[in-house]
């Protein structure tokens, strides 16, 4: 899925989500005052509907209705997008199902538990952000209705047949979070199908103006995806959250004893697998024939002129999955940097220092970042009060910016570069 699809879905979804609480407050009294109507059957309908335009909503019950199942729409697509669920193992999310622990920094991390039929393991637990709590808690509350119809229908069958097959089956969907009633078997309240699923997502995304034939096995490999570009550094702001999905990482202390062997070890791979690609990607592009900056890049380049360093290789692909392999690689938004972490202020603080630092390689695609910083830097030199050590660090930043764009073959006066 591409990213300006992902984005646009997650976007409407999480809005709908942000304003689950109003709709479900309004379908929550049109339920309660319905209670207390002595009317014909017949007539509901148009009450409710009055009843919701006085409330402020317009379509009545069948737009509200409509939305609902919208709202369910967009939680799925929330919890499938930040945790990296499967389908079936988001059927099988019941009510409860949040669990929260505590690091040694006093950091919370919440956990959704859910059943997975992958593997022998049964229970799992999938850490999920807070945009995938507020999805759950929505859902729990969305849930009650078609949970209560369940548990009467399960009332009723044993009323009449305490042996009744269809008891334990319906007992499996009681707890259940997505739900849905089916016309074809008399409005019975059961947990989405797959094949439904998909119909659905698909509607939801023409709703928001895609044209992308959406399907739930896509959010487990889009979340693989983003969560190796997020430990990879490209999406800083997820960085932090997800970096606890990392390999090399132990989840001990966010997770009390049992929970370990809890964990979807398959997911793990998948974002090896993606965060393996990535790395693949930019060293092929390092080895292309366009300039590097950085001292590590630079050392690239000189590497790269020797043919006797690239006739240790049987093929280009060898040397690529050989260096990336070899390399730690991460981005700080303004270069690539192969230290072994990232404790140096480069990477915050002073970031012209990867100019010349020896773990830095900065490529073209960073030349923007470097220009509007040089931009900024000389709007700096006119301003009066920033002493002359101010000063001084300001043309210090500048030339090591200079010294970026020179290494980049790049004109920083010029308006065309």
């Amino acid at each position: 899925m591409p990213d300006e699809i992902f984005c646009a879905l997650f976007e409407n979804a999480y809005g709908q989500v942000e304003r689950g609480k109003a709709l479900l407050d309004l379908r929550d009294a049109v339920n309660e005052e319905s209670t207390t109507w002595k009317i014909s059957p017949k007539n509901v309908g148009k009450k409710k509907n009055r009843f919701l335009a006085n409330l402020g909503w317009e379509g009545g019950s069948a737009a509200l209705n409509e939305a609902l199942i919208d709202l369910r729409n967009a939680c799925y697509i929330v919890l499938a997008s930040t945790s990296g669920c499967r389908n079936h193992e988001l059927a099988n999310v019941m009510s409860g199902s949040l669990q929260r622990t505590q690091g040694d920094d006093g950091t919370l991390y919440h956990w959704m538990r859910s059943k997975s039929e992958k593997t022998d393991t049964g229970l799992h637990d999938w850490m999920i952000p807070e945009a995938g709590v507020r999805a759950l808690r929505v859902m729990e509350r969305w849930a009650k209705p078609y949970q209560a119809s369940i548990a009467m229908e399960i009332v009723e069958r044993r009323g009449k047949n305490t042996l009744d097959p269809e008891i334990p089956r319906a007992q499996q969907h009681r707890n259940a979070l997505f739900l849905g009633s089916y016309s074809t078997k008399g409005n019975q309240a059961r947990t989405v199908s797959l094949a439904a699923w998909n119909v659905g997502l698909k509607a939801f995304a023409r709703k928001v103006g895609l044209d992308w034939p959406l399907a739930s096995h896509q959010f487990r490999r889009k979340f693989a995806n983003y969560v190796a570009h997020s430990r990879f550094g490209d999406l800083r702001y997820l960085r932090e959250h997800f970096a606890h999905w990392s390999m090399d990482m132990a989840l001990g202390y966010a997770m009390d004893e049992s929970w370990g062997g809890h964990l979807d070890l398959d997911l793990y791979s998948e974002i090896q697998a993606e965060y393996d690609d990535i790395k693949l990607d930019t060293v092929d592009g390092w080895l292309s024939d366009d300039l590097l900056a950085g001292g590590f890049g630079r050392s690239i380049k000189q590497w790269q002129r020797d043919p006797a360093n690239l006739a240790i290789f049987k093929d280009h692909r060898t040397m690529v999955i050989s260096i990336a392999e070899s390399t730690s690689i991460r981005s700080n938004g303004h270069a690539w940097c192969s230290a072994d972490n990232d404790g140096c202020v480069g990477n915050t603080l002073e970031r012209t220092r990867c100019g010349d630092c020896n773990n830095a390689v900065i490529g073209v695609g960073h030349l923007r970042i470097y220009q509007q910083l040089y931009n900024n830097l000389k709007e700096l030199l006119d301003c009066r009060d920033i002493g002359e050590s101010g000063r001084l660090r300001v043309l210090r930043d500048m030339e090591r910016c200079r010294s970026v764009f020179t290494q980049l073959g790049y004109d920083p006066e010029s308006k065309t570069g």
